[in-house]
């Protein structure tokens, strides 16, 4: 076997052939080779000259390539080499490093049995795709039985001027153990940094939702990518009292630590806000302003909705976030489009309030852009296909969550974050629907109004089998929640008076928008005492102006709870 030939497959060697051959070339002429009489002068001068310092070692000649001992080379690299040939890769040489790496080696056997640990790492099929491609091939840090890495190259060698398929493969296996223990270490690094990064991300979000007494909800998170920049998706669901309750859903454009610090202050500021019981339009603009004051160059968007269950609707505002879809008792979808105005952080907008039925039966979703938005398709198409999705999505809110991630084909290297939240305005029949009951009764003012709230509030919480001691604890917060709108409100006035199966509600509303506080009562006063024993003997208690003008004072008391 001619190892001389093989000098050629040696990293550089092609290379160092060919800059002989150019500066050969360069010191011919075009017309034949012969050498200008001038220059041929100053070249043999040059020679005499060489030719009296030949005892300088500095002036000794280098040896070319092909005068190499190529063996000895192989064996002090200190790469592993080994060479093989034929079919069955019959060992024809290993270097001293591959010995010392992997032990004495039997020459002429196939590689499979002299050669195991190449049969371990799968490297035997690259061989006979080397064969048979006459290409050769690269297999990147793969670890032998001893624990290094090694990256492999299998170039085709023709031996003694056979066919591919009967000639040689040349192994070379460069240890690269130190860059894999390195790569490992960022790998492990960035995988911290980037669980650390979620961590966050997800303690700025609510660690347990809110459960309602009307509504069944349900959310889910999923960040996006595999780096360690964390999003700016939000969402809330917030008890505002008195049956109603606020959710909220948003997105701070961009990625990384400070979108998620915007993040937290918004979703900080909303529940603040959310506590004024302000209408859903009125909450966005006071965001709006703080978006402005935190970062005046992050935009969020952001959907703010209520859902009373005594209207039956879903009030909402949006600073430019994707529209709300509620599927109805039916199965049908509908799509919260307008109105929409500009994101948060942007100034100047007014902006309004909307409404959309969700009934007994029905299903809300409210959404960020990663769950419906592709580069490659239009943002209504994913939004049409979320409608599609949610109209077959049936079951619990957190089942219709998982039902629409898999229905939007989330992979692991989604490249945004999801959030996505779910609520169910249930229908409530037989035994639970005697848990959830509502009476009304319509004031028109006058000296007879407050013994009819009174007669009415008893009948009913009679009726409603209430246990004596909070039969009349409802009695009186209705006595002095009327009283309280005789003298301060004016007419329409209505006494609402609602059960769930965790409180009982007492709301009065009227046709004056000033809102009652809680104060001190001087002992001369003859008034101001009707909100302090609301306050005392109340659970909770609030206020609020309603949408049509004037007001609603509510107070609620937890019910006992069944064992």
């Amino acid at each position: 076997m001619n190892f001389t030939r093989l000098s050629a497959l040696l990293p550089g060697t092609q290379r160092r052939a060919e800059a002989r051959t150019g500066s050969s070339s360069n010191a011919l002429s075009p017309e034949g080779g012969s050498v200008p009489a001038a220059r041929a002068e100053r070249q043999h001068g040059k020679e005499a000259a060489e030719d009296a310092d030949t005892d300088d070692p500095k002036n000794q000649p280098v040896p070319a390539v092909d005068e190499l001992p190529v063996r000895e080379v192989l064996d002090r690299i200190p790469a592993l080499v080994a060479l093989v040939h034929g079919r069955e890769h019959r060992l024809a040489y290993v270097n001293d490093a591959y010995v010392a790496a992997f032990g004495a080696r039997p020459v002429g056997e196939p590689a499979r049995e002299a050669l195991p640990e190449l049969e371990e790492i799968g490297l035997l099929s690259l061989l006979d795709q080397v064969l048979r491609s006459s290409k050769p091939r690269t297999v990147l840090s793969r670890k032998v039985p001893s624990g290094r890495s090694y990256t492999f190259t299998c170039t085709p060698v023709p031996i003694d001027g056979s066919t591919p398929e009967g000639g040689g493969v040349l192994i070379f296996a460069a240890d690269v153990t130190d860059q894999a223990v390195a790569a490992d270490r960022l790998r492990l690094s960035e995988r911290e940094l980037r669980e650390t990064a979620v961590t966050l991300q997800r303690s700025l979000l609510p660690q347990d939702l809110e459960e309602p007494d009307d509504l069944r909800v349900a959310a889910v998170y999923h960040p996006g990518g595999t780096e360690a920049a964390v999003g700016g998706d939000w969402y809330d669901v917030i008890t505002l009292g008195g049956g109603r309750t606020a959710l909220v859903i948003g997105d701070v454009m961009g990625r990384g630590v400070r979108a998620a610090a915007v993040m937290g202050q918004l979703r900080t500021a909303v529940r603040a806000y959310a506590r004024l019981d302000l209408p859903p339009h009125e909450v966005l603009q006071l965001l709006d302003g703080l978006a402005t004051e935190i970062d005046a160059n992050q935009i969020a968007t952001c959907a703010y909705a209520v859902h009373d269950p005594n209207e039956g609707r879903l009030v909402y505002a949006s600073a430019g976030h994707l529209p709300i879809l509620v599927r109805d008792d039916s199965g049908t979808v509908l799509r919260a489009e307008e109105p929409i105005g500009p994101p948060l952080g942007t100034g100047g907008w007014m902006h309004s309030s909307g409404s959309i039925p969700l009934g007994p039966g029905s299903t809300a979703v409210l959404y960020t852009d990663g769950l419906v938005e592709r580069r490659d398709k239009d943002l209504d198409e994913g939004i049409a296909a979320l409608e599609e999705a949610l109209a077959g999505a049936t079951g619990t809110p957190q089942v219709i969550c998982d039902r629409l991630v898999r229905s939007a084909g989330m992979t692991a290297d989604h490249d945004d974050d999801v959030a996505v939240l779910v609520l169910q305005h249930p229908s409530r029949t037989g035994s639970d629907g005697e848990l959830f009951r509502n009476a009304a009764l319509e004031l028109l003012g006058g000296v007879e109004a407050a013994p009819r709230a009174r007669a009415f509030a008893s009948g009913v919480l009679t009726s409603w089998r209430f246990p004596t001691d909070l039969h009349d604890l409802g009695v009186l917060a209705a006595s002095e929640l009327v009283a309280n709108s005789l003298q301060h409100g004016t007419p329409p006035m209505r006494l609402r008076l609602r059960r769930t199966d965790r409180r009982l509600i007492v709301e009065v509303t009227d046709g004056d928008d000033h809102l009652p506080r809680r104060r001190r009562a001087e002992p001369a006063d003859e008034a101001g005492r009707g909100i302090a024993i609301i306050a005392t003997i109340a659970s909770n208690w609030g206020s609020r102006r309603t949408p049509g003008g004037g007001k609603s004072v509510w107070c609620e008391f937890a019910l006992p709870r069944v064992t």
